[in-house]
């Protein structure tokens, strides 16, 4: 059986003729292609809430996929085909993997989406803005703490301009309503709450 690597960034892509995007718009769709299949793991060895949020995800990526194979087709490009199957990072035993796996996922779908995020198109650049979003709000879902500022961009700090010791720091913003962060005067938002109302 051909086996088609999970890393999507990677993966053979359609490529949209003549279309402005490049590869970019190929490599989101590859990128969903590999989450519908790991999705489809992963929802295998859950149960529960858990499983329900794993469909609610492979919901979203098949309807992102979906969405990705129109806009190329409609750019005169040809959608790439999912593969029959992917290799995994890891092998999947039990929920706790199948979270990990998710967690993985959201985060390598969030990065195929970032190059999109810079076409010079305003409807692809909102497509992956939004998309991106839901991948980061998906694996908060899944693991619900806050450790990653900048989601799909990596650790290495490159892309960071971080001010010398000592250098003179922008002004604190002032604090809104209930201690909360805002411009002045802005009222807080209320946190979203998780499915169990956590």
């Amino acid at each position: 059986m051909t086996e088609t690597s999970a890393e999507p960034a990677r993966a053979p892509t359609g490529t949209p003729a003549g279309a402005p995007v490049g590869d970019a718009l190929g490599r989101a769709l590859s990128a969903e292609h590999a989450a519908v299949y790991a999705y489809g793991v992963i929802g295998g060895k859950t149960s529960g809430a858990l499983l329900r949020r794993a469909t609610a995800g492979f919901d979203a990526h098949r309807a992102r996929r979906d969405q990705l194979r129109a806009l190329i087709s409609q750019r005169g490009g040809t959608p790439a085909e999912p593969g029959p199957t992917y290799r995994l990072p890891f092998e999947v035993r039990r929920p706790a993997d199948a979270v990990r796996l998710a967690l993985l996922v959201e985060q390598r779908v969030t990065t195929a989406y970032l190059e999109l995020a810079a076409d010079r198109d305003p409807a692809l650049r909102r497509l992956a803005a939004l998309a991106a979003q839901e991948c980061a709000t998906r694996a908060y879902g899944w693991q619900p703490r806050i450790g990653d500022p900048f989601p799909g961009m990596g650790r290495d700090g490159a892309d960071v301009d971080v001010p010398a010791q000592g250098a003179e720091s922008p002004p604190a913003a002032s604090s809104g309503p209930a201690g909360s962060a805002g411009a002045p005067g802005q009222e807080a938002q209320p946190e979203p709450s998780g499915e169990d109302g956590q």
